[in-house]
């Protein structure tokens, strides 16, 4: 039997009609501060929580509710008799329902230049008290955090039968998940804050929040749901659509990816890819340049695919776009004549970037855990030419803009580039000699001066493919005992070897 409910709320658009539910009911309402000015202001009947706790809100709203009138009423178990006579003696009366929204931390944390003074004000300690003190006695209270909860509960205290302890322990559930989401907000903030923050705390607590549920995962018949950070606003979670059909699970994956490859670059680039991997790479001098070399690389993967630019797209890219089957079309502004162009494509997906990369880190699911490192920002520790032929200048910007590319493919990675474009692609093969048998083929013929691989060369045998394709230059880190065998296959045929020192390794 449900005769005293607690409403303590920082949200009120919808506490004056379940109040008024409440209260047709006969159910005493107990509130605090300005949600008991506002049911009151609405003509709703309460009892102000100072009344309850014979004591006055103090520090400025800072304690209200933390005190044992409230949370005795809370705690106590209907069926312990010794709980019943505590309150009996202590002449406190149990609270059977406790409704609660928090103060919103992060949406004040998401200011701009948000003053921390400010901040600390919106970290709700009463609240969240609450909240654990009747989830904690879910059999006794009825816990409600959530106002999409509020018709149904509206309901269901109209037949008390259906207000099950399944049922209870649901809304418990989901108020254990609010305070621990809540929680997980502050610690993240905070450590942020620190001068020498702690990259890799004691316990993982990352503050994701359901975006939306997608119409099915990597499969379709594997569900799947978007759940986005709530303390940053990544290239993934602040993009516009402005055309085409839903984003999918693959498509979002697909895109973080393309996304992420283009803007390795400061130059006009283009980044067409499929799988998650990239199937052309390319800097041009105009974007309609850097498609058509990206695209050139392989015509065929692309069908079907994802291609990304870091610079607005003109009326002679879209034409060209226009002209083959694209899933996503990416980049950060739009000519509105080229949009229009794209948009006659009912079903194309058009994306407007409105964020670089944020991301610090990543995280990977194994059975029983997650593995999480730092995101891979780093592109070279040195440019060190180990061979007897030396490097020009122009041979050097290719080998850079191959070892950007590269970074991008999936291991083991081979990219031959020619022109600051790929010409060929190995990705993801169990060997090195393999994924470069791969990339050497598909760029014969449109050539290649550079090879550029994302580890070590474990044998020379990828010099040996190389020379026969006939590779100037190769830029690799280095690292291997066998490091002499390729310097030696290098020297003998007039190739041009770099160490990096630091090798992009990219299994997932």
């Amino acid at each position: 039997m449900i005769k005293r409910a607690l409403l303590s709320t920082y949200k009120k658009e919808k506490v004056v009609d379940f109040a008024q539910t409440l209260q047709e009911l006969g159910i005493e309402i107990i509130s605090t501060g300005g949600t008991a000015k506002k049911l009151q202001e609405n003509g709703i009947e309460v009892t102000p929580v100072e009344e309850i706790t014979n004591f006055p809100e103090i520090l400025n709203g800072r304690v209200k509710t933390l005190n044992p009138f409230i949370h005795g009423g809370i705690l106590a178990r209907k069926e312990n008799k010794q709980d019943m006579e505590t309150l009996e003696n202590l002449k406190i009366e149990p609270i059977d329902l406790v409704y609660v929204n928090l103060y919103p931390f992060v949406e004040v944390a998401n200011k701009r230049d948000v003053d921390m003074n400010e901040l600390i004000e919106f970290i709700d300690i009463g609240g969240p008290t609450m909240i654990r003190s009747a989830a904690k006695n879910y059999k006794d209270v009825i816990v409600v955090v959530d106002e999409s909860d509020l018709e149904q509960i509206s309901t269901k205290l109209k037949t008390p039968e259906e207000l099950d302890e399944n049922y209870r322990l649901y809304l418990a559930s989901k108020a254990f998940n609010l305070t621990a989401f809540y929680d997980s907000c502050i610690s993240n903030y905070l450590n942020a804050q620190l001068t020498n923050k702690d990259d890799f705390q004691e316990f993982l607590t990352v503050p994701f929040e359901k975006s939306y549920e997608m119409r099915y995962g990597e499969n379709p018949h594997q569900n799947a749901i978007f759940y986005k950070n709530t303390l940053t606003s990544g290239a993934m979670t602040s993009f516009e659509q402005l055309n085409g059909k839903e984003l999918s699970f693959n498509n979002l994956r697909d895109a973080d990816s393309a996304w992420k490859a283009v803007n390795e670059f400061e130059d006009t680039a283009c980044c067409c890819l499929k799988h998650s991997s990239p199937c052309g790479i390319a800097l041009g001098d105009s974007v309609i340049e850097a498609y058509q070399k990206a695209y050139s690389c392989d015509p065929v993967s692309i069908f079907g695919g994802i291609v990304a630019f870091n610079r607005k797209i003109d009326v002679e890219t879209a034409l060209e776009l226009k002209k083959i089957f694209l899933e996503i079309i990416m980049a950060p502004e739009y000519d509105e004549e080229a949009l229009d162009i794209l948009k006659e494509k009912k079903n194309l997906r058009i994306l407007k970037m409105n964020s670089k990369p944020i991301d610090t880190y990543e995280y990977v699911s194994v059975d029983g855990g997650i593995l999480v490192q730092e995101v891979d920002k780093r592109v070279i520790n040195e440019f060190e030419v180990v061979t007897e032929t030396k490097v020009s200048e122009e041979i050097k910007e290719e080998l850079l803009f191959a070892w950007k590319a590269v970074k991008h493919v999936k291991s083991n990675a081979i990219v031959v580039s020619k022109n600051k474009a790929t010409t060929g692609i190995g990705a993801g093969q169990p060997n090195r000699i393999w994924a470069a048998t791969q990339a050497l083929e598909r760029s014969k013929d449109k050539g290649g001066d550079v090879l550029a691989s994302d580890a070590f060369f474990p044998f020379s045998d990828v010099v040996e493919k190389a020379a026969e394709y006939g590779i100037k230059a190769i830029i690799q880190p280095g690292g291997s005992i066998r490091d002499d065998e390729s310097i030696q296959a290098c020297n003998k045929y007039g190739i041009a070897m770099v160490f990096t020192g630091m090798r992009h390794f990219k299994h997932i």
